[in-house]
């Protein structure tokens, strides 16, 4: 039984981190495929109920994304190298504030996107 919750420990930590890796940004094809497109969703969902929040809801959704994959990253890889749930690897403050300031770096990369018009609301393409 201890094996079975062992495995289980493993196969969830390895969901955790794969979900992750998709949501962080250590990978050449995640801005494009994976986060732009979220965070461009819930953009323009906003935008839509408010056109100058396009920006600041692009920027805060691509954060977000980001961030989690890093967490979820972080957490999973601990649980699937730790033998016991009590041995565990721990996450702490100071590994959130890695996280947040690399999010931050590719956030600013984002913005600059933004304002050079590159990513824009989808109704603005339509003029």
């Amino acid at each position: 039984m201890n094996n079975i919750k062992k495995y289980y420990g493993r196969l969830k930590g390895s969901a955790l981190a794969c979900i992750g890796f998709f949501l962080s940004p250590l990978s050449w094809w995640n801005d494009p495929y994976v986060n732009i497109p979220i965070a461009y969703l819930c953009a323009w969902l906003v935008s839509m109920y408010k056109a100058d929040l396009f920006l600041a809801s692009f920027i805060g959704a691509y954060l977000a994304t980001n961030v989690l994959g890093l967490v979820l990253l972080h957490k999973g890889i601990g649980r699937v190298l730790s033998d016991s749930e009590k041995e565990k690897i721990k996450y702490t403050g100071k590994a959130l504030l890695k996280d947040i300031a690399i999010s931050l770096l590719y956030t600013l990369i984002m913005v600059l996107l933004v304002k050079m018009k590159l990513i824009q609301p989808p109704q603005h393409y339509l003029k």
